[in-house]
């Protein structure tokens, strides 16, 4: 006999109750218990349990991961050389960013390895040729099931032992034996579960496409992320053809790497420069333009910032920020007016990163005040130059980390000047065919870029 019981599992955090609640006492998100029914069995037989014994960790013989590399440069860079085997790998992103389009590229590129097996439960077999088609993939070793019962996939996976198994998506997918739908936070965590264990058993290489919610995180449980060996996420902007690719979680590797790619129409084209790709098309130097030096994990990026100012037509003016945090501007703007006089109170002011890049790190603080400075006074800051530094409330420039692999960067796209902290040039041990300026105040970098 089975015995049914009812809880009301919150679906942003997998959070049980024996009763609903309006909001989570977890996660404090707000309606979202749904109810949930579970079979326990009430047979009263005894079942062995095998016994297991502890073993000194001293005695085990560690072994180093077997990876296979996937034939695609910045993937294999993000995951710390490649795939490893009997690895089970999570990838994020909003639709439509390009998650199936590079996954089902890996399944080409990754020729010679062994059988691949396309699992879909969003697209028929007819709409994954259309693709492959498009992306020019004609691997004879990729094989399609567009299945959602994880029985049936388990017995596929079974029979053919593949060299690589692709989950799209695990939000699709249910077993019978939870009563709940599909892509509720039972079922994930159910068939994610199974998956695992099948993964890890017959040393099959699996990767899981997830959906993400409307705050950029996977859907599901916060377990899923846990369960699994590697979580990469798929950034950029929707209108924009530039892709990050960027690891959250790794258990074989760095998760300071990042892989960039460029969407085309012919797939997912690796850019192994990204510095000289986004500052390409910027031939003449017109004023709120400057170049940074930000970084994406242990990557250099030189960027192209833009800033316009304009007198306010109306009495509140407009602060409008495109890749940075708005109350980051808003900062900085009130320190160019406090400590230099900058008249930016009846201005609006937009910033804007070039080429849909999001850049969170405080490295970029000093240059997009000179942008703004610049547009302001309607000069331009010299386009052969380099802006790094953090700037403080004070308006101090304060120092920041890999000031090496900036400036390498800099003075490898042939830029002459370079604009960094004062007390990152006192320790610069090696030497560089840049002029490089420090500066420990705004007042002197705006100076030294003659924009006072």
């Amino acid at each position: 006999m089975a015995k049914t019981t009812t809880v009301f599992v919150c679906s942003n955090c997998g959070y049980e109750s024996g009763k609903w609640l309006g909001k989570c006492p977890a996660c404090n998100e707000w309606n979202s218990f749904y109810e949930e029914k579970l079979s326990k069995s009430t047979s009263s037989a005894v079942k062995e349990k095998k016994v297991v014994t502890p073993r000194l960790l001293n005695e085990v013989k560690g072994a180093e991961a077997v990876r296979v590399k996937t034939g695609i440069g910045e993937l294999d860079r993000v995951l710390g050389g490649g795939l490893v085997k009997g690895s089970l790998v999570l990838v994020g992103g909003e639709p439509g960013i390009g998650k199936s389009t590079l996954i089902l590229q890996l399944c080409n590129s990754i020729q010679a390895e062994g059988k691949v097996l396309y699992v879909s439960g969003e697209e028929s077999a007819e709409q994954i040729k259309i693709r492959a088609d498009r992306l020019n993939i004609h691997n004879d070793d990729i094989l399609f099931l567009g299945e959602t019962d994880i029985d049936v996939i388990e017995n596929n996976i079974l029979e053919l032992n593949p060299k690589l198994v692709i989950i799209d998506s695990i939000q699709t997918m249910y077993s019978e034996d939870i009563t709940s739908a599909a892509g509720t936070v039972s079922q994930v965590r159910e068939i994610t579960s199974r998956i695992m264990r099948i993964c890890k058993s017959n040393e099959i290489t699996t990767i899981i496409i997830g959906h993400v919610t409307k705050d950029g995180n996977i859907a599901g449980p916060r377990v899923l992320e846990h369960m699994v060996d590697t979580v990469l996420y798929l950034e950029g902007e929707r209108y924009f053809s530039y892709r990050i690719l960027r690891g959250v979680k790794n258990r074989f590797g760095s998760t300071n790497e990042v892989g960039m790619f460029e969407m085309q129409s012919e797939g997912m084209k690796e850019i192994t420069n990204p510095s000289s790709v986004l500052i390409s098309e910027r031939k003449d130097n017109p004023p709120g333009s400057v170049i940074v030096a930000a970084m994406e994990g242990t990557r250099p990026l030189l960027i192209e910032l833009q800033a316009l100012t304009t007198l306010s037509v109306y009495g509140l003016p407009r602060r409008t920020a495109n890749g940075i945090d708005y109350n980051r501007l808003t900062l900085l703007i009130a320190v160019l007016e406090k400590k230099l006089g900058f008249a930016l109170g009846n201005q609006d002011v937009y910033l804007n990163v070039v080429s849909g890049i999001k850049i969170s790190e405080p490295a970029v603080d000093l240059g997009i005040m000179l942008a703004c400075a610049s547009s302001f006074k309607n000069i331009s800051v010299p386009t052969d130059t380099v802006v790094i530094g953090e700037v403080g409330l004070t308006g101090e420039v304060r120092a920041v980390n890999l000031i090496d692999k900036r400036l390498k960067e800099a003075e490898k796209l042939g830029f002459k000047t370079c604009i960094i902290p004062e007390s990152n040039k006192k320790l610069l041990k090696e030497s560089y065919k840049l002029d490089i300026i420090g500066v420990g105040n705004i007042k002197e970098a705006i100076q030294a870029v003659g924009l006072r």
